[in-house]
């Protein structure tokens, strides 16, 4: 069994905690301070290698998690970072936020990886926090929490020619014919069930890799018979082989066959302008004079047909090497991949840091630091809710606060954490 799609749920380690801690001594009983800090939490990376073909094993294992950071320990020892969680997929995967469908990652390239969620940062020590006037301070970070997030997957085949075309025109036996690979050929519709890869020789060194597209039918890019499914394999070609069966032998006219498909095709912005061959099969079972025939019907068209018989070989040879020539053609920007976008965030002013609103009778602080530090802090001590009074004393909080009418006894929300104000 094939599979190229799949919906994964990653969610990277949680830093560890800072220790508080004092190294005490005969002539030092109330100790100093040396608390060490948490480890980060680990990441979720997800690695391309060509040691794979499918995504079916996600089928059995969604779920993937990687280890939290170790606490802080005494003698200022730092936690140990959580391990990394490395997914392994083909070469070929695109990774998208399930949710936005925003393209995370394309890994076209063996050993390719991307740091799809980031392990939460480990909590400082109380040694951290030592100042010239805080000099035994019983105040420690927590760590913070990793991401999560839900994953789409999907595998796009990496091919230098995609062979196209309805059902039952012979693209499973062309590629048995050039290729070594064995595609299973029989005569009722959809035999292909999976996508074929094939490497094609040519010459002594000369090589390419051809890929046979089922599942395409009339109104595939809506869906229909897979064709959505696998059309956007169809993408990662650097040439399409356009097989139509000139044998007529489904009944349908092979040039209203090319013209169809074409449309189904052009639907994909991606492969609208993809260059193309086109090449009719089943030569075998027609006269010389209804291959002329046929042939001049597509030059009439505009369109130059290559008349071959997958079965018998005749016109193989020719195709390939005219495959081959065309692949050479190419301009050097469509055989390389494009390098992967650089994402660049700058911090540039967006707005005031904090807002203040009344609620419930107190006050609301909004504010990515603000909630962050409150968030991070333990407060079971008295020096942590000393530690943050000043904090919020010079990020302006309070002032705000008494500006909006703060007096003693209200109670003050910054996250999930509910503050009584004492003055």
């Amino acid at each position: 069994m094939w599979l190229d799609e799949a919906k994964i749920h990653v969610a990277s380690g949680r830093g560890g905690d800072g220790l508080i801690s004092f190294h005490r001594t005969r002539h030092n009983p109330r100790g100093t301070p040396d608390g060490g800090d948490g480890g980060d939490g680990g990441d979720v990376i997800i690695r391309a290698t060509r040691s794979m073909n499918t995504l079916l094993h996600f089928q059995n294992q969604i779920h993937f998690r990687a280890e939290n950071g170790a606490p802080g320990g005494p003698n200022q020892r730092t936690g140990a970072r959580g391990k990394d969680c490395v997914i392994l997929v083909p070469v070929g995967t695109v990774v998208r936020d399930l949710h936005t469908g925003e393209v995370l990652a394309d890994l076209t390239e063996e050993g390719q990886q991307v740091v799809i969620a980031r392990g939460g940062k480990g909590g400082r020590g109380n040694k951290a926090f030592t100042t010239s006037t805080r000099q035994a301070p019983r105040i420690r970070e927590l760590g913070e929490p990793g991401e999560q997030r839900w994953l789409k997957l999907e595998l796009r085949l990496l091919a230098d020619v995609g062979i196209v075309g309805f059902p039952n025109v012979g693209k499973s036996s062309l590629i048995s014919r050039i290729s070594h690979k064995k595609a299973k050929v029989a005569a009722y519709p959809f035999t292909t069930l999976v996508p074929n890869l094939g490497v094609v020789r040519v010459g002594e060194e000369g090589s390419f890799v051809v890929a046979d597209l089922p599942g395409l039918v009339v109104g595939a890019h809506e869906g229909k018979g897979l064709g959505d499914r696998f059309l956007k394999h169809a993408t990662r070609a650097r040439l399409l082989l356009h097989l139509v069966d000139l044998a007529r032998v489904e009944g349908r006219d092979p040039v209203e066959d090319y013209f169809a498909l074409r449309r189904e095709i052009e639907a994909w912005e991606e492969l609208r302008d993809k260059p193309e061959v086109v090449a009719g099969n089943k030569i075998d079972l027609l006269s010389p004079e209804q291959v002329a025939k046929e042939v001049a019907r597509f030059r009439a068209e505009g369109i130059e047909l290559h008349p071959i018989s997958a079965v018998r070989g005749d016109g193989i040879k020719e195709l390939v090497y005219l495959l081959w020539r065309k692949l050479q053609e190419l301009p050097q920007q469509e055989v390389e991949e494009k390098p992967a976008e650089r994402r660049v965030w700058q911090l540039t002013p967006s707005g005031p840091a904090f807002e203040v609103e009344p609620e419930d009778g107190g006050f609301v602080v909004r504010g990515e630091a603000v909630e962050r530090l409150v968030r991070r802090l333990d407060l079971s001590t008295r020096d942590a809710q000393e530690y943050l009074l000043e904090r919020l004393e010079r990020l302006g909080v309070l002032a705000a606060l008494r500006r909006r009418g703060l007096k003693g006894g209200d109670t003050v929300k910054i996250g999930e954490v509910e503050l009584e104000y004492q003055e």
